[in-house]
């Protein structure tokens, strides 16, 4: 019996310890930390970041606990300073977060008592503690022991309007002290003071787009239906920070959530639909979004997974060591860190009850290599350190400041070999290899980390070596190139003349093809000697279509790495289909159409003109597809401009090629035209429906034969 007692103590023991440990063990990693692939998917890392501790009121050493703390921020020596908005109070801690001093009433120049009222932000420079005095409208300044130096009133100009409300909420002070301000409900931009607190002027007011349709509509419009319109104002900032270049990071929460959405998903480069600027003190937009995703926090809004909706919520940002940046996303409770370039370097939080996880996150700040989080919900200070990951992503980005390249791939090597889906790294090792002069190996890893805008700038120089070395034999094949299609159009020009005089009625099968390049640029003659004169035929026809389906085809596998970087394609059969399914659904629409309008042509007519209307973007596609293995991001626009414009010419040799098989004017081929498009699209409608039609009846018949066989 003692036997079995002491076995069971023994186990239980073991489960005790076991238990201990993965409590442990969750409570460092409460959270899951990931980046962003160029398609939107997550890809989960090493903990960049790992909570340490939650510090309380009370661990503090103060007898009052939090209540609504709007903003918190550190200083050189490492202080914490929390502006406690519902207890009207700016609490000041040592590194060590204990409780210093606190600053809530004082003794004003005019020698009254007076106190601060709903304070929403603080900042802190190597001499003054500056206060948000939010519901008194007013900044004011204390001493770096708490006190009492000088209070800066609303500012006065003819700039601000008389319905704007001063309402400090931050501020940030540059190192020539002059003084930016973030007011609620001031659109102009952020309001800039100079070190006497005197009214400068506005700097970064964000962009109002209007569309056309609204400014056509207002000019109809009463002077009181403008008024009970929207007013097309910029949205206001709600946070502001600097570092140490004088550049300043602004954050914003009333852009409409369809633009900040179109925005990331569109990639943009502009800050205009984003939540997120930088800033340089003349108020441009200066950040670089090089990244895949443009700076703006949540990347996969949309996600059925997650029980939150829309773009994060950005209500702060911190700058970090080496020109780092974190934001923080009040809707997910998540943090994003970013490098100066605008890569996203690691994500993570989320509510939950470990240690790490946050319930309504509200400030965060850094405190040397330390983050620190300001949870609203808890009224606690989450402090998370950087782990041995986290210490390689920033020795990585330190040796790239320090252009020290040979370390910074070191880095970034090790980096891979702890998280091999980093992409950020290789670019990193892509850009210290492109600075170090090895150009083509810097390809390989820009190419594996889909970054086209670097590949590019890597490809320019490639390609200058190359052109310095074979720029005759490049020069002697260009203009032979030109040299033969010349030739080879001139011949095609002689044919056609050739056999339109002399007389034969039957045409050869290469006859019939070289035709349609005297169609392409002769169309009314063309398609009218195309019908009458049978210069065409079907079996051309189908050439025609069987090389478009090939041009587009190679179009899909053989584009250049800048026009296609991940490398997709389709397979044969879905060009085919691509090609076939419209223009057989133009044909019939058009037959079935003309033929109740007077119309000329006959079903095999409208076919053969329509197929030879295909040879410009044969022409012009493979070709293209072919030079945009050489192009760089900068002359993609060369590419899309000659494909758009192939387009554009089979759309005029189809109209007129209608107009003339049917013999119309120009009004009646215009309306047969839109209405052919209208047919196509209604027999898209009942095949869709007949398909639907013929699934129900085919389960129903399957349903039968089932029940019958059950009851057999």
């Amino acid at each position: 019996m003692k036997r079995i007692t002491s076995v069971l103590l023994l186990v239980l023991s073991f489960l005790m310890i076991a238990s201990a440990m993965t409590v442990g063990a969750g409570a460092s990693s409460a959270y899951q930390t990931y980046t962003y692939s160029i398609n939107g998917e997550a890809l989960y890392s090493p903990d960049a970041y790992s909570a340490n501790k939650s510090v309380s009121y009370t661990q503090m050493g103060m007898e009052k606990n939090f209540n609504s703390p709007s903003d918190m921020v550190t200083d050189s020596r490492e202080k914490v300073y929390i502006a406690d908005t519902g207890n009207n109070r700016i609490v000041v801690l040592s590194r060590y977060f204990d409780y210093e001093f606190e600053i809530s009433t004082f003794i004003n120049g005019q020698g009254n008592e007076d106190s601060l009222t709903a304070p929403q932000g603080v900042f802190v420079t190597d001499e003054a503690i500056w206060v948000c005095d939010t519901n008194n409208n007013r900044l004011v300044r204390f001493d770096l022991e708490g006190n009492f130096e000088a209070i800066i009133d609303a500012p006065e100009s003819q700039l601000l309007g008389q319905d704007d409300v001063y309402k400090p909420v931050a501020m940030a002070i540059d190192q020539y002290g002059r003084i930016y301000v973030v007011s609620d409900k001031t659109y102009q931009g952020i309001i800039v003071l100079d070190p006497n607190g005197q009214f400068v002027g506005f700097v970064g007011a964000q962009e109002v787009v209007i569309d056309a349709w609204q400014i056509f509509w207002r000019r109809f419009q009463t002077d009181n239906q403008k008024k009970l319109s929207e007013l097309f104002v910029p949205t206001e900032y709600c946070n502001i920070t600097i570092n140490d270049d004088g550049f300043i990071y602004v954050t914003s929460t009333s852009i409409d959530d369809e633009k900040v959405e179109g925005a990331i998903l569109g990639k943009s480069k502009s800050g205009t639909d984003l939540p997120v600027k930088l800033l340089n003190p003349a108020g441009d937009e200066i950040m670089k979004r090089n990244g895949f995703w443009p700076p703006a926090g949540e990347v996969d809004f949309k996600s059925k997974v997650s029980t939150y909706n829309g773009p994060s919520d950005v209500i702060d940002v911190a700058v970090g060591p080496e020109k780092t940046w974190t934001i923080i996303d009040a809707k997910r409770n998540k943090i994003y860190t970013y490098d100066f370039n605008g890569n996203l370097l690691f994500a993570f939080g989320d509510k939950g009850s470990m240690l790490g996880s946050i319930t309504s996150i509200k400030a965060v700040t850094y405190q040397d290599d330390t983050l620190l989080v300001l949870d609203r919900g808890s009224n606690n200070i989450i402090v998370y350190e950087r782990t041995e990951y986290g210490d390689l992503l920033l020795s990585a980005i330190a040796a790239e400041n320090s252009l020290d390249y040979n370390y910074a791939i070191a880095c970034w090597e090790k980096v891979l070999q702890r998280n091999s889906n980093f992409d950020a790294a290789y670019v990193g090792i892509g850009n210290a290899l492109y600075r170090s002069g090895d150009f083509k190996e810097a390809l390989e890893y820009y190419e594996t980390a889909y970054d086209v805008e670097n590949w590019s700038n890597s490809y320019k120089e490639v390609r200058k070596e190359w052109m310095s070395s074979w720029f005759i034999l490049m020069l002697v094949g260009i203009i032979v190139g030109i040299v033969l299609v010349v030739k080879f159009f001139g011949w095609a020009a002689k044919v056609n003349k050739r056999v339109a005089t002399d007389g034969k009625a039957r045409k050869t099968f290469g006859e019939e093809l070289l035709y349609g390049f005297y169609v392409m640029f002769h169309p009314f003659d063309g398609f009218y000697d195309l019908k009458h004169e049978h210069r065409g035929s079907v079996r051309a026809s189908l050439v025609y279509i069987a090389l478009t389906i090939v041009a587009f085809f190679y179009q899909s596998i053989g584009q250049g790495y800048v026009l296609n970087p991940t490398g997709m394609y389709s397979t044969i059969w879905a060009q085919c289909i691509s090609v076939l399914v419209p223009l057989m659904l133009f044909v019939l629409a058009n037959w079935c159409l003309t033929t109740l309008f007077e119309g000329e042509g006959s079903f095999r007519d409208i076919f053969i003109a329509t197929s030879y209307s295909l040879l410009p973007v044969i022409i012009l596609t493979i070709p293209m597809t072919f030079f945009s293995n050489f192009v760089t991001t900068t002359e993609v626009g060369i590419i899309s401009t000659i494909g758009t414009f192939s387009f554009i010419w089979l759309g005029l040799l189809i109209f007129f090629g209608t107009m003339v098989t049917h013999d119309y004017s120009m009004g009646k081929n215009v309306i047969t035209v839109l209405g052919t498009v209208i047919a196509m699209a209604c027999i898209v409608f009942i095949v869709l429906l007949f398909s639907m039609l013929l699934t129900k009846l085919v389960s129903l018949v399957t349903n039968i034969i089932t029940e019958l066989q059950y009851r057999a």
